[in-house]
């Protein structure tokens, strides 16, 4: 009966451990896939950029603030020259009160020229009744030269006073029309210098706020990133003097495939790991979800292709965070961000949110 060589243990302890080996390596090579429910993208720390620009052209005189420095809504970040301007609003506060004088003498005038209407008035009801008389006494005498009991010569001075009654009426009827148009115009005064005192308002309210606008003021919370123009500059209308950045909405984006972006929701919760300091885990939520693919896909799509395409995802930093740890903010940061497909299984301990002392 044929025997063989029994195997050395040397050698089957040098197979065993190569055999680990192999396994241990494989395992560090093989890449560590995440969970099912978790998905995650790489991306930059981001933050809203606001231009601070002029509207009217004009010379910076001051700026404010340096590159880096925080600032509130409302406040002054730069000044521009509105020396011009406050000349201006001299010039038209001295109109206004001119037209306002204007104003109190048209209206005086009405008074008057009422009160000359009014007069014209009384003195024409004086002379219809001269008139009334006289034409009455020329028919008296009228019926006694008739009579024989007085001569015509007393028809003929009666006649003449008839006419120049009659001719003093006409006379006061000019003077009352005269004495309404008097009033008309002066009324008409009023209302042009009215006109005026409107026109010069309207103006002061322009340059008062063209003078505000030379206040250039932060639209809200942020730190100032660039100073584009310095003082002494003279820049166009909409010219760019700071450039901030809106701390109210820091946010990271990312991307994701068909399959998983499909299911995120927005106000998902989300976590931001980024590389400068990888042991912190801040919290975010999904605030946007792209509705179409980054690229136009072709009209006739396989499976395979479809899961290619990837949706660009937004994570909002909480602001709350945001606000407590603003002077560590640093947009243009890259890291890592992670969601969860399934809202009912918990975050892993490795992505539970941890925040600086």
């Amino acid at each position: 009966m044929a025997s063989f060589p029994r195997p050395s243990w040397r050698r089957v302890a040098v197979l065993a451990l190569a055999g680990a080996g192999v396994a241990i390596g494989a395992r560090l090579i093989r890449p560590q896939l995440p969970p099912p429910n978790l998905a995650s993208g790489n991306g930059r720390l981001e933050a809203v950029e606001i231009d601070v620009a002029t509207r009217t052209a004009g010379r910076i005189a001051a700026i404010t603030v340096q590159e880096g420095e925080p600032v509130v809504a409302g406040q002054i970040v730069a000044r521009m020259d509105t020396a011009m301007l406050e000349a201006e609003l001299r010039e038209a506060q001295a109109e206004g009160r001119r037209a306002a004088s204007a104003v109190e003498t048209a209206s005086s005038t009405v008074l008057q020229r009422a009160h000359e209407w009014q007069a014209a008035r009384a003195t024409l009801q004086e002379r219809q009744a001269d008139l009334l008389r006289v034409r009455k006494r020329y028919e008296r005498v009228g019926q006694l030269v008739g009579s024989g009991a007085l001569p015509s010569e007393e028809l003929d001075n009666t006649s003449a006073a008839l006419q120049a009654a009659r001719a003093a009426v006409t006379h006061a009827q000019a003077d009352v029309a005269a004495a309404g148009t008097a009033v008309a115009s002066a009324r008409s005064l009023v209302v042009a210098s009215q006109r005026s005192v409107e026109a010069a308002s309207a103006r002061i309210e322009r340059l008062q706020a063209d003078i505000r606008d030379g206040m250039l003021r932060s639209p809200g919370r942020g730190r100032v990133q660039f100073r584009i123009a310095e003082p002494g500059e003279v820049l166009g209308a909409g010219g760019k003097v700071l450039s901030l950045l809106d701390l109210g909405d820091v946010h990271m984006t990312f991307f994701l495939p068909t399959a998983q972006a499909g299911r995120v929701r927005i106000g998902s919760e989300a976590r931001l790991v980024l590389d400068a300091a990888p042991q912190y885990v801040i919290p975010a939520r999904i605030t946007y979800v792209a509705d179409v693919a980054q690229f136009t896909p072709r009209t006739v799509e396989t499976a395979a292709e479809r899961e290619k395409l990837m949706f660009r995802v937004k994570a909002r930093v909480d602001p709350e965070v945001i606000r407590t740890y603003e002077p560590l903010v640093k947009t243009g940061l890259p890291g890592v961000a992670w969601v969860r497909l399934d809202p009912a299984i918990p975050w892993p301990e490795r992505l539970s949110v941890r925040l600086p002392p």
